[in-house]
């Protein structure tokens, strides 16, 4: 397991994970993005934690391209978390890569590949 974890205040993104039925708490990057990222862009099975919470939860992280401003995609689908997150912070850390980040031609085959991802992650001993 890396021992490396991004920490980053929840923003707001499009809401395509809550669109899709996961949905996922966006980091903001520009602290990440000062640094050479740690970790390769993909899918990761990790843990994640709510400042001020002892509460850690199973995680579908991803890390993916960089964007206009040369920033990277950080964001993380906390599984059986229930709740808002909105101007929190989060530390994420991505424990295990599943697999390198892929643009999907629709939105039912990115949604297969989430469900995919998501059994995948649950049986994953973190």
């Amino acid at each position: 397991m890396q021992e490396e974890y991004i920490v980053g205040r929840v923003i707001h993104g499009l809401h395509l994970g809550q669109k899709l039925g996961f949905p996922t708490a966006n980091l903001d990057r520009r602290r990440y993005g000062k640094k050479t990222p740690v970790f390769r862009f993909g899918v990761y099975a990790g843990t994640a934690q709510i400042r001020g919470s002892k509460k850690v939860y199973r995680a579908a992280i991803v890390i993916g391209p960089l964007d206009k401003r040369g920033l990277p995609k950080l964001e993380a689908h906390l599984l059986g978390f229930k709740g808002v997150l909105y101007g929190k912070y989060l530390s994420i850390q991505p424990a295990k890569f599943i697999r390198p980040f892929t643009v999907y031609k629709s939105k039912e085959a990115l949604i297969r590949q989430i469900r995919r991802d998501v059994a995948n992650i649950r049986k994953v001993k973190l």
